[in-house]
């Protein structure tokens, strides 16, 4: 045999001893690990702190945002006129839409066409609430680019560390299973991280998806039913009188 690749069983266990880190926890493979892998890691895991950042404060928003929305709601239902539904109307989304209505009637005279009336009204509400409904969808497309890229970017940790493994196999002269198995091991290891960062991240952000639909609808709801007041009031010739002051309240 060359005496070149001819190993003793004493000087095998030596390799292994010497390149087999001894803890292999998850913790030991990342103290263990290339530097391009420990920072493929570290992106990982802030990635995942992101998503679990986003998904309580996100919760807690829209949660609150619907509840008054469904309050709101409540109230506008029980109104008879754009005044009543003023006066009664708590802060709160379904409060900026009434005030867009109140404002384009303001800005109306008895001369113009009640129906043109209308839809300027309707085309102002619209106008509000698609600003409300991207203020709600703040924050959750980094959700996306988390799902979408945390696999991709855990695998080129893992590329990068077996590539790495690969190099010491050949430094080495070895393939002894003690040599290679560590390095794969911390490979692979950021592949894991990877889907531990994409897959919440993309079960929250569909979660949220359905929520802010849920959302868009209640707020549709309300435009409905502030575009039915108003068209009693222009069709009873009711005077309406505006309350700038509610949308600074909020």
């Amino acid at each position: 045999m060359d005496p070149i690749y001819a190993q003793s069983p004493s000087e095998g266990a030596a390799i292994g001893s010497a390149v087999l880190p001894r803890d292999l926890s998850p913790w030991g493979m990342f103290l263990q690990a290339d530097v391009i892998v420990k920072a493929v890691m570290i992106g990982l895991a802030f990635a995942t702190f992101v998503t679990c950042t986003v998904w309580l404060s996100k919760t807690i928003e829209i949660f609150g945002a619907r509840r008054s929305v469904r309050r709101s709601l409540h109230e506008l239902a029980k109104a008879r006129s754009i005044e009543d539904a003023v006066r009664t109307m708590p802060p709160g989304p379904i409060a900026r839409l009434l005030d867009g209505a109140v404002a384009e009637l303001g800005l109306s005279t008895d001369r113009m066409d009640s129906e043109g009336i209308k839809a300027r009204i309707t085309s102002r509400l619209q106008q509000i609430e698609a600003g409300a409904s991207r203020r709600i969808a703040f924050g959750t497309g980094v959700l996306a680019t988390i799902g979408a890229t945390g696999p991709f970017v855990g695998l080129f940790g893992t590329v990068w560390g077996i590539m790495n493994s690969f190099v010491g196999i050949s430094k080495s002269q070895t393939t002894n299973l003690a040599v290679v198995a560590p390095g794969i091991a911390e490979a692979l290891l950021a592949t894991a991280l990877g889907l531990v960062a994409a897959i919440p991240a993309v079960v929250i952000y569909n979660l949220f998806a359905r929520q802010i639909a849920a959302y868009r609808a209640l707020l549709g709801d309300g435009v409905a039913e502030i575009v039915r007041l108003a068209g009693r009031d222009l069709d009873g010739g009711a005077i309406v009188v505006r309350r700038p002051q509610l949308a600074a309240a909020e």
